[in-house]
C-alpha cells in the first residue's frame, strides 16, 4: 500500500502540473498580442515618415523617388500602410514581447543557461540593428541601382507599385537583421557546450556554402547583393571562432585554480 510520503505530488516537488503550463501559454499569447497591438498603434501615426525613410535609398538612382513609386490598386495605400505598421509595430513591441516569452520560458531552464540567454540577449539586440542598418545603407541602395540598371539595359522605363517595393524593402531588411543574429546563436551554443571553435573550424567550407544559399535566398537575384550578404556574414563567422576560442583559451587558464581535486 502506497504511504502519503512515497510519491511526490507536483506541489511538494514545486513542479506546476500541465494545464497550469497551458494556461500560462495562454497569458502569454494574449500578452504577446496585445503588445503587438500597442506597438501598431504607435507605429501608426508614424507611418508617413517610416515611409519616406524606405523610400530615401532610392535617391542614389533618381532625385525623386515618388516618380517610380505608383499605386495601382484601389486599397494600395491600406495595404502598405498596414505592412509598415504591422512591422514597425513588431519591431517597436519586440522588448515587451521578449520579456514576457523569457518570464514564461525562464522558470524552465537551468541556471547555466539563464546567464547564457541574458548574456547573449543584448548582443543579439545589436546585432538585429546592425544587420538591418547594413542593409539600409549599402545593400537596398544597391540592389535599387542594379534594379534600375537592368531595367535601362532592356529598354523599360521603372515604374513600381509601392506595395511591391515596400515589400521588396522591408524582407530585404528584415532578412538582413535575422541573419546577423548568426554570432550570437553560435556563441550562446559555446557558452552551452554544444559547439566548440574547433568544430566551426571543421565546419567552415559547409558553413560557407550554407551562408551563399541563405544569402541568395533572401536577397535580389543578381550576385552582387548575394556577396553583400554573405561576405559580412562569413566574417561574422569568423569573429565567432576567434570570440569562442578566447572564451575557451580563458576557461583552460582559470580551470587550475578551481581547486587540487579539479582535473
Amino acid at each position: 500500500m502506497t504511504q502519503p510520503g512515497d510519491i511526490a505530488t507536483p506541489e511538494v516537488q514545486g513542479a506546476k502540473p500541465f494545464l497550469a503550463h497551458l494556461e500560462d501559454l495562454r497569458w502569454t499569447l494574449i500578452g504577446c498580442f496585445a503588445a503587438l497591438a500597442g506597438g501598431m498603434a504607435v507605429a501608426v501615426p508614424l507611418t508617413p515618415g517610416i515611409m519616406a525613410w524606405l523610400e530615401r535609398p532610392l535617391r542614389i538612382v533618381t532625385d525623386n523617388p515618388g516618380q517610380f513609386l505608383r499605386s495601382l490598386e484601389v486599397a494600395g495605400a491600406f495595404t502598405v500602410s498596414l505592412k509598415i505598421a504591422l512591422w514597425a509595430g513588431l519591431l517597436f513591441s519586440s522588448p515587451l514581447i521578449v520579456l514576457l516569452v523569457g518570464a514564461f520560458v525562464f522558470p524552465g531552464l537551468k541556471a547555466g543557461e539563464k546567464k547564457v540567454v541574458l548574456g547573449t540577449g543584448g548582443f543579439a539586440i545589436a546585432l538585429f540593428v546592425a544587420g538591418v542598418l547594413f542593409g539600409y545603407v549599402f545593400t537596398l541602395p544597391a540592389a535599387l541601382k542594379i534594379m534600375f540598371g537592368l531595367h535601362g539595359w532592356l529598354g523599360i522605363r521603372p515604374e513600381w507599385t509601392v506595395t511591391s517595393y515596400v515589400t521588396f524593402s522591408i524582407q530585404l531588411l528584415i532578412g538582413f537583421g535575422l541573419v546577423f543574429e548568426l554570432p550570437a546563436f553560435l556563441l550562446a551554443l559555446g557558452k552551452l557546450g554544444l559547439v566548440s571553435s574547433h568544430r566551426l573550424r571543421a565546419l567552415r567550407r559547409h558553413a560557407i556554402v550554407a551562408i551563399l544559399i541563405v544569402a541568395a535566398a533572401l536577397t535580389p537575384p543578381d550576385v552582387f547583393s548575394q556577396l553583400l550578404m554573405a561576405l559580412p556574414l562569413v566574417g561574422l563567422y569568423e569573429l565567432c571562432i576567434w570570440m569562442m576560442r578566447m572564451d575557451e583559451r580563458r576557461k583552460a587558464r582559470s580551470a587550475p585554480e578551481a581547486g587540487p581535486g579539479v582535473k
